[in-house]
């Protein structure tokens, strides 16, 4: 009779270890797996490699949208494609322009959460270039006119010094060259159906961005209400600062 109790008492202490330590690994691990990546413009989806790499490292399913920069419209259908292959809940993350486009694109079912990067975020009726006017540009943004054909493209003498200030020379040249052809009409575009008034939102400040003034990044996250974290970094701080920007999404994905 003994033995029986004996065992019966380390079989629930057994028992009891087990469930323990599947419940906090049920609580450790990440309740979304699925994450899209939405570039900006100037850029193309090969400046997210750094951070895809720590994401896929950490079990995530990474999707890299590459945006053909011809439209708002143009740029959220992309996005939605990448969005409907995806196989559940999924975090919607994107840089500059990008935050435009999952502004719009965000509304997809399948997102749960929304991440901006050093983002654009407008609201209802509302476009990208009335909000870069609110603050003077820095001496360093290099934004150049629109061409004829309405492209707009960043002036290669100031491309390391204002969007990727923070790079080696080299990674900035590279950037420049794979820029994409940005038509500028994109900027003007008004948002229809702003998806961060329905789905958290998380933002990123990159403190030290010389092509988005990070105070008017401050005050579209503040005025949506999105969760707010600042990194000292330069407009293009996901590949500066990959792993601060990774706990970011992250930090999402577990909400």
């Amino acid at each position: 009779m003994k033995t029986i109790k004996s065992f019966l008492a380390f079989a629930a202490i057994i028992f009891s270890l087990v469930f323990t330590s599947a419940n906090v690994n049920a609580q450790a691990a990440p309740q979304i797996k699925n994450v899209v990546l939405v570039h900006g413009a100037f850029a193309d989806g090969s400046g997210w490699k750094g951070l895809y790499q720590i994401l896929t490292k950490k079990g995530y399913n990474v999707t890299i949208v590459q945006n053909p920069l011809s439209s708002l419209e143009d740029d959220v259908k992309a996005t939605n494609l990448a969005l409907d292959k995806q196989d559940g809940p999924t975090i919607l993350v994107g840089h500059s322009w990008g935050g435009t486009v999952i502004t719009e694109a965000g509304n997809h079912p399948k997102v749960a959460a929304l991440v901006y990067v050093a983002a654009l975020q407008p609201d209802n009726g509302e476009n990208s270039i009335q909000w870069l006017q609110t603050a003077p540009p820095a001496p360093e943004n290099g934004v150049l006119p629109p061409d004829d054909k309405g492209i707009a493209y960043y002036d290669k003498a100031k491309f390391h010094a204002g969007f990727a200030g923070d790079l080696s020379k080299e990674d900035a040249e590279f950037m420049f060259a794979s820029q994409g052809a940005f038509h500028a009409q994109g900027f003007g575009t008004p948002i229809t159906k702003a998806a961060w008034r329905t789905k958290p939102s998380y933002g990123i400040v990159a403190t030290e961005d010389k092509s988005i003034n990070p105070d008017i990044e401050r005050a579209m996250y503040k005025r949506s209400n999105t969760k707010i974290t600042e990194i000292k970094g330069s407009h293009v701080v996901f590949i500066s600062q990959p792993a601060k920007v990774a706990d970011v999404i992250i930090a999402a994905s577990k909400k």
